[in-house]
Formats: C-alpha cells, structure tokens, sequence
C-alpha cells in the first residue's frame, strides 16, 4: 500500500505533468489559429515560443542551483531552507523592478534615437545575452563553476550556523543572499533579452512568452522541492540548448537585417538567391539573401560548436588524465 506522501507526491506530479501538456498544448492551438496567413501574427507568435524556451531554459539553471543550495538542508538543517526561498523570492522582484527599470531606460531613448536604430541596438544586446545563456563553454566551465560557488557558500553558512557562539543573524542573511543572487541573475539576464521583441511587437507576446516559460519553470520547482523528484535535467539542458541555438540564429539573421535596415551594415545581395529563397524561410528562420546576413549566421553557427568542440576535448583530456593517474 502506497505511502500519503508517495500518493500526494504521484497527485502533484500528475497535476503538474497535465498543467504543462495543457499549456503547451494550448500554446500550439493557438498560435496555428492566430498564424494562418498573417505574417505579423506568425512573427508574434514565434517570438512566444523563443521566449518561452528562453524563461524556461534561465529558470531551469535557477532551480538547480537552489537545488544545490538546499541538498542537505534536511532535518534540523531545514529552518535555513527558508531564507534561501525568501532571498529567491527578492530576486524575482528584483527582476520585476529591473523589468520597469529597463522599460523606463528603452522608452526614453527613443527620444535620440530613430525606431529602427533603437530596435537593432537592442536586438544587438539580445543576441550577446543569447550567447552567455546558451554557449556549451561557458555552460560548462562558468555555469558550473557558478553552482560550485554557490555550494561553498552554502556549506561555510551552515558550519558557521553549527556554532553556538555565533549571531544567527548573519547566516541567514547570507542565505537569502544566496537565494537572491540564484534567481537575480537569470532574471537580469531575461529582462535585457526581452527589450528587443517588446520594442519589435509589443507587451503583450512577451508576457505569453514569459507565462509559458514561467509555467513550465514552476512544473520544475514543484516535482524538485515538493515532491522530491530527480528529472533528467541533463537532458533537459541539452534539448532547451538545441532549441536555444535555433532562436540564435534566428535571432542573429534578424539582427544583422535590422542593422542593414538602420545602416548600420551595408546590403550586398547574392544575385543567384534572390527571389529563391521562400518567403517562409525568411520569416521563420531569418534566411535572408544578402552576404551581411548569412556571414553572421555562419560566425555565430562556428562560434557555438567550436566552443562545443573546444569543451569535449577538454573532458577527454581529463578523463584520459584521470585513466592514466588511475
């Protein structure tokens, strides 16, 4: 017979694995009644499922590592699980606050600068965020080394909270430090992203886009902080690091016409490609026939599975090291 907490652990996550069918389901049906021979709508919607894998992707790293961070606070260690959840809690104002801020900055520099100006610097900005979030190197020597300051951190807190003698004061501040610095730095890195498609197609995607990947986020935290479940986050990294690369080369086709549009950059077409390349392959994928546009594709593709390449020769070289003092 199935223990209460294994039967409410099974309920939640069967509500939750419903919650996200539903949504991504409706998401689907949606953006396929809305798509149908609209451009503009076809735009809109793409750009909700790019930032919905985006949130998703950033809220993802954010959950491990307060995963990370709350390991072994269990038993009588369990108290200091909840400055941890309220620093995390300030950071998601935090962000908010950053989102009204940058708002604010955006809005009034379209007083010195044309539209088209201001949308290429911002998708400019959008496109180097991109790149931190989903390149293979820094996820795996930065992001990593990230968790593992975090974790540090964590166990000098709590060592410090074992003694007797000591405030407990500090120790919980910096636990909430701890939880606010987890969930502040994905949300700064979300608010810069998002700029260029609200300048691009208002607030209105952007907020489905950040309900998606909210949704999905909080499926995460409830199977790994109430029901105690391991997900294959690995996988999990790996599939939103694919559909991140496709947005970045979306993304970076876009920026370069936009920077074309503002003159920015000059527009050499390729003679041969134009009125051959299908209107649907601009629109979704940003294939456009200049040399402009397609050089910045193809840098941006060598740069990220070069850094791909670069990361799993290093981990073969550390295991052969490893073999080898073995």
């Amino acid at each position: 017979m199935a223990s209460p907490s294994s039967a409410r652990s099974s309920t939640l996550i069967g509500i939750s694995s419903s919650l996200a069918a539903c949504l991504v389901g409706g998401v689907l049906v949606w953006q396929a009644l809305v798509a149908d021979g609209n451009p503009a709508a076809r735009a809109s919607a793409t750009a909700v499922v790019d930032i919905g894998v985006l949130v998703f992707r950033e809220g993802l790293e954010s959950v491990l590592v307060l995963a990370a961070i709350m390991a072994t606070m269990v038993g009588d260690a369990g108290s200091y699980r909840r400055p941890v959840a309220l620093g995390a809690g300030l950071g998601l104002l935090a962000s908010l606050l950053t989102w009204k801020v940058a708002v604010g900055i955006v809005d009034s520099l379209t007083a010195s600068l044309s539209a088209l100006q201001l949308q290429a610097l911002t998708g400019l900005l959008a496109v180097v965020v991109l790149l931190l979030v989903m390149n293979w190197f820094f996820h795996k020597i930065y992001w990593t080394g990230w968790i593992s300051t975090h974790t540090a951190r964590r166990k000098t807190l709590l060592r410090r909270a074992s003694d007797p003698g000591r405030p407990r004061a500090p120790v919980f501040t910096g636990l909430a430090l701890l939880g606010f610095t987890s969930l502040y730095r994905e949300g700064f890195e979300i608010v810069l992203f998002l700029q260029n498609y609200r300048l691009r197609l208002g607030t209105e995607p952007v907020l489905h886009g950040v309900l998606i990947g909210g949704t999905l986020t909080a499926v995460v935290a409830v199977l790994t902080f109430v029901a105690h479940r391991r997900l294959p986050y690995k996988r999990m990294l790996v599939l939103t690091g694919v559909l991140l690369g496709i947005v970045l080369m979306v993304m970076v086709g876009e920026q370069a016409q936009e920077m074309q549009l503002a003159h920015w950059l000059p527009t050499t077409e390729i003679p041969w490609l134009v009125g051959e390349i299908p209107g649907w392959l601009k629109l979704w994928f940003a294939v456009f026939p200049t040399v402009e546009t397609l050089t910045a594709q193809a840098v941006t593709a060598a740069l990220v599975l070069g850094s791909y390449v670069v990361v799993r020769r290093q981990i073969e070289r550390t295991v052969r090291a490893s073999r080898a003092t073995g």
